[in-house]
């Protein structure tokens, strides 16, 4: 109850923020800010970024609390644009959960939009297409960026199988939870290490499906612990057991946990790698809050769990949130990646986690995976 009370109190400011800052970005899909202003990444080059679900998916949270029209409105707004992404081919990979189970997934459990509901399942069926047969995993990347991406899957993916889960929900047509369970399946084997941390990107050879190695990727090197990879893998474990009831499933999540339980400084500031030195002081607050929303569905398992993300968002909240109704963002301190040169900035998607996870704590949230 305490934590409940605390968590209603924190969103009560996010609401009042967000009630401004939405007048005055209404026609945004921010990624980051500059000088407490968001960016704009509706733009025709920018409009396929991964990222841009997640303020619409933000909005329809506390449209669902707090019934602020604003906030649908321009969630509908995000939701339209993400149309000339659905129609191109090239922007289409296995980030589709992130942008439309967070704009045409709410806007159907919402309002049950026909519209909605068949954006959804165009970028469902996109992503059911992407699975390889021979290796059971959903591919990654569509572009040659770091050379043949055609054999790379990675941890991400995890937390964009709720698309199919909802789509075999929506439909009554199994074919999708299959696929879905079908990448989850292997990816405990591809991704999960003995100790419970995880990889970032498995490689595989694309005709037989042999799993050919591993890349550090946005971690700090090949067999080190990036925090956000764990923080998908621990969160979408646990919401495949949600969909499936697959004990596996479970069982996989409580071992990414205990691992990351076991990791977290004293200090309850997440790092953007496990493993980097003591004197690097690069964070990742988008790590901590993501962990959270696993970390209170793992909360029936063990109360633990849920005592940690409690810890993790109100050290958030404490030290690394902004309330000033000035600037556009909350959290502070994200990071992409390890060996980006940009590190501790604003990350729209950490704003999306912190709030979804304060709305879980405070029993007023809308499951949108």
């Amino acid at each position: 109850m305490e934590n409940k009370i605390w968590a209603e109190e924190i969103l009560d400011k996010i609401y009042r923020k967000e009630a401004i800052v939405v007048k005055r970005n209404a026609d945004k899909i921010p990624y980051t800010t500059e000088d407490g202003v968001f960016d704009d990444w509706s733009s025709p080059d920018k409009i396929c970024w991964w990222t841009n679900g997640f303020w619409a998916g933000q909005l329809w949270l506390l449209y669902h609390a707090y019934k602020d029209e604003s906030f649908k409105k321009a969630a509908e707004g995000i939701e339209k644009k993400l149309d000339a992404n659905l129609m191109n081919y090239m922007g289409m990979d296995h980030d589709s959960g992130f942008k439309w189970l967070l704009t045409s997934g709410a806007n159907f459990l919402e309002t049950g939009s026909e519209e909605a509901k068949n954006r959804f399942m165009l970028a469902a069926g996109n992503l059911a297409g992407r699975l390889n047969l021979n290796s059971g995993l959903i591919r990654a990347w569509n572009d040659p960026r770091n050379g043949d991406t055609a054999g790379w899957a990675i941890i991400d993916c995890m937390m964009n199988l709720p698309l199919l889960y909802r789509a075999s929900e929506m439909t009554n047509d199994p074919r999708f939870k299959q696929i879905a369970m079908c990448h989850a399946d292997h990816a405990i084997k591809a991704f999960v290490r003995e100790n419970g941390s995880v990889n970032h990107i498995v490689t595989f050879d694309p005709e037989s499906g042999k799993i050919t190695g591993s890349k550090g990727g946005q971690g700090m090197k090949e067999g080190s612990s990036w925090t956000r990879g764990q923080s998908w893998a621990l969160y979408g474990f646990t919401l495949s057991y949600r969909h499936t009831k697959k004990k596996e499933y479970l069982e996989t999540a409580v071992k990414v946990a205990d691992y990351v339980l076991s990791q977290i400084p004293k200090s309850g500031i997440i790092p953007v790698d496990f493993l980097q030195p003591d004197t690097c002081d690069y964070e990742d607050s988008t790590a901590a809050a993501i962990f959270a929303c696993g970390l209170i569905e793992l909360g029936e398992v063990d109360k633990k769990y849920l005592d940690a993300a409690a810890m993790l968002l109100k050290t958030l909240t404490e030290k690394r949130c902004c309330f000033d109704e000035k600037k556009d963002h909350f959290l502070e301190k994200c990071s992409a990646a390890y060996n980006d040169n940009k590190h501790n900035f604003t990350i729209i998607y950490g704003d999306y986690y912190y709030t979804e996870a304060l709305l879980k704590l405070a029993k007023k949230d809308l499951f949108l995976w």
